[in-house]
């Protein structure tokens, strides 16, 4: 499967659009991570657990976009975004989404 950011994949032909995929993840934080964020807040730096969270969080979304358009048939996913958002205090939703389609 290719998955690209852009509206066409180099040396390749969209056939057919075959529609809107999207994968989605809702992740909540967890106390013991506060308290290592709350310390970074004073101190400075990356806060290594959200970022790991996080990235862990987009993959899972990428593999469920993935999923729905292996079961489309896609060969490729192209104009692909990734947003998050807030769903309440303490979570948030990251999603990711594009356009399945054939190619030639």
């Amino acid at each position: 499967m290719i998955i690209a950011t852009t509206e066409t994949i180099a040396g390749k032909k969209v056939k057919e659009t075959l529609g809107v995929v999207k994968g989605s993840i809702i992740k909540a934080r967890w106390f013991g991570r506060d308290i290592a964020a709350q310390l970074k807040n004073i101190i400075g730096g990356e806060i290594k657990s959200y970022t790991d969270l996080l990235n862990q969080a987009r993959d899972e979304a990428l593999e469920r976009m993935i999923k729905q358009a292996k079961q489309k048939k896609a060969d490729a996913i192209v104009n692909v975004r990734f947003a998050t958002s807030d769903v309440m205090q303490g979570s948030a939703e990251i999603l990711v989404y594009g356009t399945a389609v054939k190619l030639k």
